[in-house]
């Protein structure tokens, strides 16, 4: 069964490696919290060890997996299984981050088994040209986030976000698009959403914030402020 299909706009919390165990399960729960409370899509990743958990305490997250491997069950070891990450709950996958690349073949042998499995997909470009070409593959979501912006306080430029937008929407227009990199505020958000992005993306800009769980609020506020203003 195919988790509630993602609707925009979307938000994505992304802690990578940064939180582990009792502080990621904190953020989840307020997470979820907001997600209840504003009533917006909120995709939340975490290391695989730690999805069953968040999967349990938050249901009203859509639980992320940050890696996928394209094998079937059975004799391999290692990998992470589609089947086994829609057994704990997951409902999402990201695949091609900029730390984990995949060969293009390889992406679209696991779009298909993720969607085999009821998972949803968040494919990662970091041009206007990959991000044309990973839309044809038909993920649910293209994360479209320059490598060399990661970590930094800078968002991508206008140009660059209106134009990825428009690109991804004319090679698939079933696809939704999400901003991701040096996203540091609440108007960050909402400048992106503004620029025609569906979703957003954060790491450094809730796990370094001076308040994590403040930013996280103001940056959902900012969603769902903006879900209003399309109405």
């Amino acid at each position: 069964m195919v988790c509630k299909k993602i609707q925009a706009p979307f938000f994505v919390v992304n802690p990578k490696n940064f939180l582990f165990g009792k502080p990621l399960i904190d953020l989840g729960v307020y997470a979820n919290q907001l997600a209840e409370e504003y009533e917006v899509d909120v995709l939340f990743t975490a290391p695989v060890a730690e999805l069953a958990v968040i999967a349990k305490e938050c249901p009203s997250l859509i639980v992320t997996s940050q890696h996928m491997d394209s094998i079937e069950p059975g004799d391999s070891m290692g990998r992470i299984l589609a089947e086994s990450l829609k057994h704990a709950g997951v409902g999402a996958v990201v695949l091609n981050h900029a730390d984990h690349p995949l060969p293009f073949a390889a992406i679209a042998h696991t779009i298909q088994r993720a969607k085999a499995a009821g998972l949803q997909t968040i494919v990662c470009a970091d041009s206007i040209v990959e991000g044309q070409a990973m839309a044809l593959l038909g993920p649910d979501i293209v994360l479209a986030e320059p490598t060399e912006l990661i970590g930094k306080d800078q968002i991508s430029d206008r140009n660059y976000v209106t134009t990825t937008v428009g690109k991804i929407k004319e090679a698939n227009p079933a696809v939704l698009v999400e901003q991701g990199a040096g996203i540091r505020s609440e108007k960050d958000v909402t400048e992106l959403l503004r620029l025609g992005a569906d979703g957003v993306g954060v790491t450094s800009g809730i796990v370094k914030a001076a308040n994590p769980k403040n930013m996280l609020k103001k940056m959902i506020q900012a969603v769902a402020n903006h879900r209003k203003e399309r109405k």
